[in-house]
Formats: structure tokens, sequence, C-alpha cells
């Protein structure tokens, strides 16, 4: 069984990634310890709130980025825009740069938040969607969208009353936008393709 670190920075829905990562066949542990996220076998940034909480990963940044470069890790939501350098949320607050680009607010004339069910287009090959059906319907809840300056390692856009980037992936770092957590069945599945990587 592998075990998994879902990094508690005090932003949101630890536990739900936590008992999704349990039904997918994986070990959850909790955690803001440096040697924790060295011992696991792949790394969860989860995190429903504002870029501002990105601040309290900076006890782990040092390992947390020298780790992405050896196991499985994935962005959820937050955790997504955390890879990028900045965000237009709390422009004094540094991401961690693994990507370069930044999170822009939702625009056009659609509600912000975006909560609720949207389809996200594939627009390359990626592992965690393997056996995923392309435009299938996963669970949102978000104010800012990525907006990364390498077009390459966009893996899913989603239509909200523009295109917006809502899957990445470069080597053995994954990040998605929307919740797999909360995507029944489907998001179980690019948990489970997650945890086979």
């Amino acid at each position: 069984m592998k075990t998994v670190a879902i990094i508690d920075y005090d932003a949101g829905n630890v536990a739900s990634v936590a008992n999704a990562v349990k039904k997918v066949g994986g070990r959850a542990l909790i955690t803001r310890k440096a040697g924790d996220v060295e011992a696991v076998d792949a790394i969860i940034l989860p995190g429903v709130g504002s870029f501002e909480l990105v601040k309290n990963l900076e006890p782990v940044k040092r390992v947390l980025l020298e780790q992405m470069k050896l196991k499985p890790f994935l962005g959820i939501c937050l955790g997504l825009q955390a890879l990028f350098d900045s965000s237009g949320e709390a422009k004094d607050v540094n991401g961690l740069g693994v990507f370069s680009g930044s999170c822009r607010r939702l625009r056009g004339k659609v509600k912000i938040p975006q909560i609720g069910w949207n389809q996200v287009k594939f627009a390359r090959e990626c592992a965690l969607f393997e056996g995923v059906a392309d435009e299938s319907f996963f669970y949102f809840d978000h104010s800012f969208a990525v907006v990364p300056k390498e077009k390459k390692i966009v893996c899913g856009e989603t239509d909200y009353g523009q295109e917006i980037v809502s899957a990445v992936a470069r080597g053995s770092v994954f990040g998605v936008q929307f919740h797999p957590e909360k995507s029944g069945k489907t998001g179980l599945k690019v948990l489970g393709n997650f945890l086979e990587l």
C-alpha cells in the first residue's frame, strides 16, 4: 500500500482528500513535517482558500521542491495555483515557482466563483487521465485560474466564459483546478491513476 503525504497548510478540504486516497487503496498521512514528506511514496497539496495560505508552506518549501523531483506530486485547486509564481489574489505572496506563470481572477459574464460541475477537455495525453473519457465532468470551486507561460504543460482545459487551464503536467508533477475528491467515480479514477504512477 502506497503512503501519500497530504500537506496540511491550513487550507480546507484536507480530510476529504485523505478519505478519497483511502478509497482508492492508498494510506493517507496528513502532515506538515518535512521528514514525513521525505518518507512517503507520493505527495498531494490540496486546498480550498486564498493564495495567502501559500505562505504557510514556507517551513516545508525546500523539501517539497526537492521531493517533487523524486516522486509523484499532485496539486489540487489552490494546490495547483501554488505551483505557479504568483497570483492576483495575494500580490505580496510568492508561489512555489515550479511552473512559470500566474493566477488570474476569472473573467467574463459568469458567476464567480465557479462552483459546480464542468467538463475537462484533454489538450494532450496525460497519465493522470488514463481511462477517463475526454470531456468528463469534474467538480470545481474557484475564483482564480492559472495562466501558464509554457503552453506545453497544459493537459486539460475547461470552458467557463473563457477557456481556462484545468490541468497541467510536467514529469511527475501534476496539477488540477477541479476537486477529484468531490468528483465521484471519475475523480476517484484520477486519484487511482495518481497512485499508480
